[in-house]
């Protein structure tokens, strides 16, 4: 049976897993890209840019969790690009060049409607209008038994947590402070809509917690 999971999300010391003014140059918003120095140095990040080596140990092992039995992938519209509004064209192709790092489906919530585009290595983007559910639905069915992955940002990921439809969250907390963007747990019960911290696990760059839906 399919798990709706969360990996490798990382959130700063206050909270936000993205920072401010997100734009094509800083994809992250400024100073996001520096809650990711946990993941960029492991094996696993470099060995999906096609490198060698790569840093092994915990902060590894976690990271490498992020490609165990995922069939499909779901993801906000801010984490697939920098376009706001009705699509202008088809000419923005999502962050990873010619062949992303998912290869297999993955489905992009959106409030406009927008032609499915297939990548190389297996990897084809399709946009939901019909809202979160619609979007678990089509990537349960396209994950034929193996697990979802809800990629981000801290708005999408806000929303399956508030209708508790994600199963696991993996989430690494940077140890720095952004000071203001996307704020992932603001405002939210997670005891009241049912999770627990099941693991806890600090390292020298990151602090990493799995918070599990209860049964």
């Amino acid at each position: 049976m399919s798990r709706v999971r969360v990996h490798n999300f990382t959130i700063s010391l206050d909270g936000y897993g993205a920072g401010p003014r997100q734009t094509r140059e800083t994809p992250l918003g400024v100073g996001g890209e520096s809650l990711h120095n946990w993941f960029i140095p492991t094996r696993t990040f470099q060995r999906i840019n096609g490198n060698a080596g790569g840093t092994t140990g915990v902060d590894d092992d976690f990271a490498g969790r992020y490609l165990e039995g995922v069939g499909a992938y779901i993801m906000g519209r801010n984490m697939f690009g920098p376009v706001r509004g009705p699509w202008p064209d088809d000419s923005w192709r999502g962050w990873w060049g010619k062949n992303p790092p998912y290869h297999v489906p993955v489905f992009v919530l959106t409030h406009h409607a927008h032609p499915t585009i297939e990548m190389e290595g297996g990897t084809v983007f399709h946009f939901v209008t019909g809202g979160i559910r619609e979007a678990l639905e089509r990537a349960t069915a396209a994950a034929e038994g193996k697990d979802v992955q809800i990629g981000g940002g801290a708005a999408t990921l806000r929303q399956y947590l508030e209708a508790r439809l994600i199963d696991e969250m993996h989430v690494a907390i940077s140890p720095m402070l952004l000071g203001s963007g996307e704020h992932l747990l603001y405002g939210l019960d997670l005891k009241a809509l049912g999770y627990e911290c099941t693991t806890h696990v600090p390292t020298a760059a990151a602090t990493h917690v799995v918070l599990t839906r209860r049964q």
